[in-house]
């Protein structure tokens, strides 16, 4: 396939995330074509076209295929079976083998220890008498039990402290495919956002510290108050799974910074990434422009950041909110469009551009 002739970019996914990729691709003269189930999706608002249909159903993913030139996916619970099905049509990145390994925690635990990358002690567990034993064996009684799958904002996930009854925690996760994870004495989350294309080149953004409010992003802050050793660390980690996964695209990799100034790995996302919607107002490419460019063949952009910034998630009524930001010039508002206002529900983002670096 000749890079002239990507035109048309189509986006597995209708939520925000395939919204700024639009935006993103419409910069660079791209058409986008929207592959979602649901009616009415944030992406379709700016989108050239959107397709209405279930991940399952192979004719209208035919249909979808035959419109665009190349294809990707802005959330990481796309089936692996619709990606490989969508790739004997046209090319699709990031490659399924990403898209699997985010999409099972025990895989993904398992992957980042294999090329290095330390992560809190982990188990994986079937029944009670695994939790039971493995506190056992690490000496505690303190752990966090989560579905390995599809878990995201705090769901799927359970404490278990010295006065929990492990069996009622166990049965409110209603699965037997579980992780279980060694509580970490952390002193902060940070995120590294790294961008690889076709030829192996990559681009990485600022770390950024993240804080949040009820499991859910609430703050990104740009540069992460960390040293600059922890800061090329993060980077080097970034740069490693990036490579390991012959990714195509962005991804973001969460990390604890421990007590001690040690990194964990905590989670990978195969795709933009929440906490790097600052990089819209704050950088010279944003993480979408990456993605963009990246998966469409296009040279990768310069990540330098031109401000410090503050990015904050409008969450539920937040987005009624923002008369407080409308007078700042440099506070950047981004309503995603949103219909329906919900408890939990991203509807969306103010960024607050600071002093120059």
């Amino acid at each position: 396939m000749n890079k002239a002739s990507l035109k048309t970019l189509g986006i597995l996914g209708g939520g925000q995330l395939g919204q700024m990729s639009a935006i993103a691709a419409k910069k660079l003269g791209l058409k986008t074509v929207i592959f979602t189930p649901e009616e009415n999706s944030p992406a379709s608002l700016v989108a050239d076209e959107t397709i209405i249909g279930a991940y399952e159903d192979e004719d209208t993913l035919s249909r979808f295929a035959q419109k665009v030139d190349v294809i990707s996916y802005e959330f990481e619970n796309i089936p692996v079976k619709t990606v490989e099905y969508l790739k004997t049509l046209k090319p699709v990145y990031p490659d399924t083998a990403l898209l699997d390994v985010s999409q099972d925690r025990i895989k993904e635990k398992s992957f980042l220890n294999e090329i290095g990358i330390p992560t809190a002690k982990w188990s994986p567990a079937q029944t009670v008498s695994d939790v039971e034993n493995t506190l056992k064996e690490w000496n505690t009684a303190q752990c966090i039990i989560k579905t390995a799958r599809f878990g995201y904002d705090g769901k799927g996930q359970a404490f278990i402290t010295d006065d929990d009854d492990i069996t009622q925690r166990w049965n409110s996760l209603n699965s037997d495919h579980i992780i279980i994870e060694q509580v970490i004495n952390f002193k902060c989350e940070i995120s590294v956002i790294i961008a690889r294309d076709l030829q192996g080149n990559t681009a990485c953004f600022d770390p950024g510290l993240n804080e949040h409010k009820n499991h859910i992003l609430h703050k990104t802050t740009v540069p992460a108050p960390i040293p600059d050793t922890l800061k090329e660390q993060a980077i080097n980690m970034a740069e490693t799974l990036a490579h390991k996964v012959n990714l195509v695209g962005v991804l973001g990799l969460e990390l604890f910074v421990t007590e001690d100034h040690e990194l964990l790995a905590n989670e990978i996302a195969p795709r933009t990434h929440n906490s790097g919607h600052w990089t819209i107002d704050a950088c010279e490419c944003s993480q979408f422009e990456q993605h963009v460019r990246a998966v469409c063949g296009l040279p990768l952009g310069n990540p330098a950041r031109h401000a410090n910034a503050t990015m904050i998630n409008l969450i539920g009524e937040d987005i009624t909110h923002t008369n407080q930001y409308k007078d700042n010039p440099n506070a950047h508002i981004h309503n995603y469009g949103k219909t329906e206002i919900k408890p939990g529900r991203k509807m969306g983002h103010v960024t607050l551009l600071e002093d120059q670096p």
